[in-house]
């Protein structure tokens, strides 16, 4: 800046277009100096293979896009892929789809079939509170990070439902052990950090999971302003996330496919089934209630219960395990009960105990899912943006067992056996991209082949 007075001085400054000159000369110059010593905002684009980034909106229904102040997720639409909502499978619970999305296969292929059960061969129970969550004995298939890691790329997870399990012998390059408490930004940050790792040991595949619409949703009911709000603080790190990676200058190899497990069904206190007033509730074991309520006999027979519960109310319908509808792809893994009930829409299954406990603290009933993934209320949120995907398109709903093939493709892996067909998602895609081989067909897992031997734990 002094070279620059001294050059003004020199000036005669009596003349108005010599002064304005001088004052152009002045705003140049510092100008150039700021350039000089403020480095870009955005680093120049890296090339590379592509990069898949899988965001999970737990519990994020299919029309709280619209209903909510989502400007970045509406941009990512926009840009890429949107469909009128994603399918979950049964039942739409949050382990079982999280888990079929990463892996192509029906909770009843897969083995997570609920947040509870029981194995009748392991003789343990799995729930999302004790430490079975990372027994690999519980994992069938084969999640994707898992596939590019055989195929050798790296993979990171920032929280998914099976992460934390050495599944194949194989656990994620980068992952941590879920904490519900850990701060979201900080999430997004370690994503970040991860993508401005060396090519070398950058992943390609990431997952990120956020929880906020399930907890508002269970807590204050799907059409509640809690779900407004919780959207948009998760589109607001959904914002943070993508302005990062373009930072990073890696807009034009990263793809985002942004997924929730299931939807919400707003649940009364005036729609509850009542078990005790059809069984003796000791003589059986339950696992879970509502809105699917599995029952393995203790003291009766499997058909005393499916007798005692079978048409005895118009909105719980029964079945045994061999009878429940194809439609659902459910019923031959042994980890389903003998005799399951499934509520209506909205409806809740409980024990009289439970009511009892409910009513005495004053529970408010909010939100629940678990239901018929056919039904509406179930649907989920599916946006696909980035370089292989089409621009402003919007597609018909899509079941979730299709995305394993769909993520696999984009990052050029041959894909493991699965339930999902690629040409399912083909109008996702701008160009018909690699053509891989087929990989070779597996058998499923001894513990989960259909017609093993089903014991029952409670004898």
């Amino acid at each position: 800046m002094a070279s620059t007075a001294i050059r003004i001085s020199k000036i005669r400054t009596n003349s108005p277009r010599r002064l304005l000159l001088a004052l152009c000369v002045v705003l140049v110059s510092i100008w150039g100096s700021a350039c000089a010593s403020t480095p870009p905002l955005t680093e120049p684009e890296q090339p590379g293979r592509p990069i898949v980034i899988l965001v999970s909106l737990d519990g994020w229904r299919w029309d709280y896009i619209e209903r909510a102040r989502t400007p970045r997720l509406r941009a990512l639409a926009a840009a890429g892929v949107r469909s009128e909502g994603l399918i979950p499978s049964f039942p739409s619970k949050t382990f079982p789809n999280h888990y079929t999305i990463v892996t192509g296969l029906y909770p009843d292929h897969h083995g997570i079939v609920s947040n509870n059960m029981i194995d009748p061969n392991i003789g343990e129970r799995f729930s999302l509170s004790t430490a079975s969550i990372s027994d690999p004995r519980w994992w069938g298939g084969e999640p994707l990070w898992v596939t590019a890691q055989k195929q050798g790329q790296r993979a990171a997870s920032m929280f998914w439902p099976g992460s934390d399990a050495e599944i194949a012998g194989t656990r994620p390059a980068f992952w941590k052990l879920y904490d519900g408490s850990f701060p979201n930004r900080e999430r997004v940050q370690q994503v970040l950090q991860w993508l401005r790792l060396p090519e070398a040991e950058r992943p390609s595949f990431i997952t990120l999971y956020f929880s906020d619409t399930d907890t508002a949703g269970h807590n204050s009911g799907p059409e509640s302003s809690d779900i407004l709000d919780a959207a948009r603080a998760v589109d607001r790190e959904i914002g943070v996330l993508a302005d990062g990676a373009t930072r990073i200058g890696l807009s034009s190899r990263v793809h985002y496919v942004i997924v929730s497990d299931h939807g919400m069904s707003q649940t009364s206190r005036s729609r509850v089934i009542v078990l005790d007033d059809y069984i003796d509730v000791e003589t059986v074991s339950t696992i879970d209630t509502s809105p699917v309520a599995g029952f393995w006999p203790r003291t009766v027979t499997a058909d005393d219960i499916y007798r005692a519960l079978k048409d005895k109310h118009p909105s719980m319908a029964v079945y045994r395990r061999a009878e429940i509808p194809d439609a659902l792809h459910y019923g031959t893994n042994p980890r389903i009960p003998p005799v399951i009930g499934i509520a209506a829409d909205g409806w809740t299954i409980a024990t009289r105990a439970q009511v009892r406990q409910w009513d005495q603290s004053g529970r408010q009933f909010g939100g629940n899912h678990g239901y018929d993934p056919r039904l509406r209320s179930m649907h989920g949120l599916f946006i696909a943006s980035g370089p292989q995907f089409q621009r402003g398109v919007t597609i018909p709903p899509l079941e979730n067992i299709h995305l394993y093939e769909m993520m696999a493709k984009v990052l050029g892996l041959r894909p493991a056996p699965n339930d999902g067909r690629l040409d399912a998602t083909e109008g996702v895609f701008r160009g018909p991209g690699p053509t891989l081989p087929p990989f070779p067909s597996l058998p499923p897992s001894p513990h989960l082949r259909s017609g093993h031997p089903i014991q029952n734990p409670f004898r």
